[in-house]
This record gives structure tokens, C-alpha cells and sequence, in this order.
């Protein structure tokens, strides 16, 4: 069943769960003895920040145009760039399970010259 419901509604919607949330969490830990009771209180209050954050995002995006902040900030990735010696001579791009397998056995030879009597104890 859909109602309608207009768009001041939902935001003085949104705002009274926001407002319950704070007053539940610190009631919750007002109240509380046990340090869980308070963690829940927190929880609440933490929902109820996100709440207000959603709620005044369309304000803050309008007031401080985020719309050129937001692309940068989802764009930050990490690209690692591998060094001329692909483990075992391979090169990088013959896909992510070869590369693991060469990634474990360097980690295997390495464990192995670590180890009291292993077969690299020898030398040095």
C-alpha cells in the first residue's frame, strides 16, 4: 500500500528518529551500570548521528559544493607499483593467482632460510 507522503513530511520524520535516537542513547547510558548497557547507548546515539548526517547532507552538499569534493575523494585508490623482479621471473600480468602462488613461495624459501637447521641456516 503506498500513502503519499510530501517531502516536509519525511524530513520532520527523519528528524523526530533522529531526536529519539539521541534521547534513547542517553538514557540508556544515564541509567546504565554495566559498561554493555552503555555500549548500546552508544550505538544508539552513534545511528542517530548518521541519521543527522543524512539528513543534512542535501543542506551541506548545496551550502559547501561538494559535488567537486565528493569524485576526488572517491577516486583515491592505492595502485602498487611492483618493482622490475616479479618473484620468480613471471610477469605480473599473467593474473592474481599465479602472482599469489610466487608471493607464497618467496614467503615459503624465506621461512625456510629462517628456520634453526633449515636448508639456507648455512649460509650467511
Amino acid at each position: 500500500m503506498d500513502i503519499p507522503i510530501s517531502s516536509r513530511d519525511f524530513r520532520c520524520l527523519q528528524l523526530a528518529c533522529v531526536a529519539l535516537g539521541l534521547v534513547a542513547g542517553s538514557i540508556i547510558i544515564g541509567v546504565s551500570v554495566s559498561k554493555a548497557a552503555a555500549a548500546v547507548g552508544g550505538i544508539f546515539i552513534g545511528a542517530a548521528g548518521l541519521g543527522l548526517l543524512i539528513l543534512a547532507y542535501p543542506f551541506l552538499k548545496a551550502r559547501f559544493n561538494l559535488d567537486h569534493i565528493l569524485p576526488t575523494i572517491g577516486s583515491l585508490r592505492i595502485h602498487p607499483h611492483p618493482g622490475p623482479d616479479h618473484g620468480e621471473g613471471r610477469p605480473s600480468a599473467n593474473g592474481n593467482k599465479e602472482g599469489t602462488r610466487s608471493g607464497l613461495s618467496t614467503v615459503s624459501r624465506t621461512l625456510e632460510k629462517l628456520k634453526p637447521g633449515g636448508r639456507g641456516a648455512g649460509e650467511g
